[in-house]
């Protein structure tokens, strides 16, 4: 990516529904997963809309996490008819750890400008604040973790509600 660093405005109410939405895996001890539409312009990436994943094509265990290319297709199908695009996503991971592992940097979604947040202690408190998560960008060759003083002006979280849209069968 050339140019001015993208900034992305995150609606707190996204991060939270983001993180209630994975909860229920995290009590299993499993990884959670949300994606996130929304619409970029003028380097300015906006999330619109969160996206609750469910049924036989996302799969979810304590140090794995897998969406099929039919669940994705799904999604891309909502994000056309939103006039959005798949712009980031939060997982969650065990412990306090919120780095992304090797298989999240050679097998997750690697797209410029695709952000990438872990969220601790497999998302059991919706209210973790986004201090606490680890944001992570894809600059198109490779992943870097916005370091905690980068990510309150590259982060920007805006007030607001986004809708929560689930995809595939039920739970």
């Amino acid at each position: 990516m050339t140019g001015s660093p993208l900034v992305w405005l995150l609606p707190a109410a996204a991060l939270r529904a983001s993180l209630a939405e994975m909860a229920p895996d995290g009590a299993r001890g499993c990884e959670g997963v949300a994606l996130w539409l929304g619409r970029r312009l003028a380097g300015v990436v906006t999330v619109t809309h969160v996206i609750g994943l469910r049924g036989p094509g996302v799969i979810r265990r304590p140090d794995f996490l897998s969406i099929s290319p039919e669940l994705l297709d799904d999604v891309t199908d909502i994000a056309i008819a939103k006039d959005a695009y798949l712009v980031g996503q939060v997982h969650s991971h065990p412990g306090s750890w919120v780095d992304l592992s090797d298989l999240d940097k050679r097998s997750g979604i690697r797209a410029p400008g695709y952000l990438s947040v872990v969220a601790p202690h497999f998302a059991s408190d919706p209210a973790t604040p986004p201090g606490r998560c680890g944001f992570h960008v894809f600059n198109g060759a490779r992943w870097r973790r916005l370091a905690w003083w980068e990510r309150p002006w590259r982060v920007v979280i805006t007030a607001g509600e986004v809708p929560l849209i689930l995809v595939g069968e039920s739970r």
